[in-house]
């Protein structure tokens, strides 16, 4: 499944990629000699009446588009250029500088593009998603031992701020904490009606650690396994306990608390309330062998809501969410330059792969909205500043128009080495950060 996922994931995003830069191209008159989904020996080849060569290649971690004159960006010198794709008016090379700029960019508007279709798709077919996302950020539980449980942090604390930014719900707040891994964040909470500011250490690998904070959870019954205690006893799904053996109880933690020091033969006295009733059940655990303690069968309810609009709404939604994860996108970049995020937050094919088959499994309107999210990931990777990107064939050009008149080979060949360093060694970096994820 995670291999699958990961196919579809690259192979739609590398194709639209690759699909805006041919389309443009063409556009333009430029001849196409190539279109490429992968690297490396083809798999399958085959020409066009057009006359490009399209094929998918056997390494799938990109793509690329061979126009004619692409490599001629230079007067030909002592015959170092094909003097043929310098004249022809069909080649990259012939191109004014605004079309070349168009070309570069088309593929990564073509992945903004995508993304904004899939947010609609995701939008208008509805997506379900946890009801506490969308809440107040109320500590229901802190794990034993974990970084909040050390910092002081207690349930039914309500975090406000992150770092001085307002946090309205768990899902900002979840994001705020995703950018500081590695590093300490001043929390400001409220606890019982008075503002407090406690400094909490995030762990530098989320998906290893947890930092130790769960949302409030009702003590509400989700289902009651047949045959066991519960059932007997007449526990019925959407029960809510109020209280065990006298102790009231308000989070479904308190209740889970409580049966962690359940023994043999200790018969136990639940208060739940039923729509508007309020019953007393009594009834005696049982040993789980797979768990290794006492229970009584019951699981707790996870509220689930669904989130789905007409085809404008969607539409506008889509927007908003482009414009609320660009934003995000550039914040985590600028924590990198500034240090403010670590560089051990950035993950790999394996962890693409890894996020892709989640998310498949999850469901399909999820697994379409990590594609969008992937999507506008690497339209914003590619615009960035760095030769060998096209963000930085954009930049060149843009140079060259405002000198008029092209770079020294040299310059371009030097800063084609920096780029192919710079990406090389980002490339090994994120790669070995997978490979310590997996040993973890």
């Amino acid at each position: 499944m995670t291999f699958l996922a990961f196919l579809i994931l690259l192979g739609v995003l590398i194709t639209i990629h690759e699909l805006g830069h041919f389309l443009f191209a063409r556009l333009f008159g430029v001849k196409v000699e190539s279109f490429s989904i992968g690297f490396g020996p083809a798999l399958i080849k085959w020409k066009g009446k057009d006359r490009t060569v399209y094929q998918i290649a056997a390494i799938p971690l990109g793509g690329y588009v061979k126009m004619y004159g692409e490599d001629s960006m230079t007067e030909p010198v002592q015959g170092s250029v094909d003097k043929s794709a310098f004249n022809d008016p069909r080649s990259f090379h012939a191109k004014p500088n605004w079309q070349k700029m168009l070309i570069a960019f088309a593929g990564p508007l073509f992945n903004i593009i995508l993304a904004v279709v899939l947010f609609v798709a995701v939008y208008m077919f509805g997506i379900s998603e946890p009801a506490y996302l969308s809440k107040p950020v109320e500590v229901g539980y802190i794990d034993k031992g974990s970084f909040a449980q050390k910092a002081g942090i207690q349930p039914f604390d309500r975090i406000l701020k992150v770092d001085g930014q307002d946090v309205k719900n768990w899902k900002e707040f979840m994001m705020f904490v995703s950018m500081k891994s590695g590093k300490s964040v001043k929390m400001e909470i409220q606890r019982n009606g008075e503002i407090q500011a406690i400094l909490v250490s995030i762990p530098e690998d989320l998906s290893k650690d947890r930092i130790g904070i769960s949302p409030m959870l009702e003590a509400k019954v989700g289902s009651v396994f047949e045959g066991s205690p519960a059932s007997k006893a007449g526990i019925q799904k959407g029960d809510i306990i109020i209280g065990v053996n006298g102790v009231p109880i308000k989070s479904w933690y308190q209740f889970a608390d409580f049966m962690q020091s359940v023994r043999k033969d200790m018969q136990i006295n639940l208060i739940v309330k039923r729509g508007e009733k309020v019953l007393s059940l009594s009834l005696s655990p049982e040993y789980n062998k797979e768990v290794r303690k006492y229970t009584i069968g019951i699981s707790p309810f996870f509220e689930q809501k669904l989130i789905q609009y007409s085809f404008v709404d969607a539409v506008a939604k889509a927007i908003d969410k482009t414009e609320e994860l660009t934003m995000a996108i550039f914040g985590v970049v600028k924590g990198l330059i500034t240090g403010d995020v670590s560089f051990k937050t950035l993950g790999g094919p394996l962890s693409i792969a890894k996020f892709s088959g989640d998310a498949l499994e999850t469901g399909i309107t999820t697994f379409l909205f990590a594609m969008g999210f992937m999507s506008l990931q690497l339209g914003y990777l590619n615009l960035l500043p760095i030769p060998v990107l096209d963000g930085g064939l954009i930049l060149l050009l843009l140079v060259e128009t405002i000198i008029r008149r092209p770079l020294p080979e040299k310059a371009k060949e030097y800063l084609a080495y920096f780029g192919f360093a710079l990406l090389g060694t980002l490339m090994i970096y994120v790669i070995f950060n997978d490979i310590l994820r997996v040993l973890g």
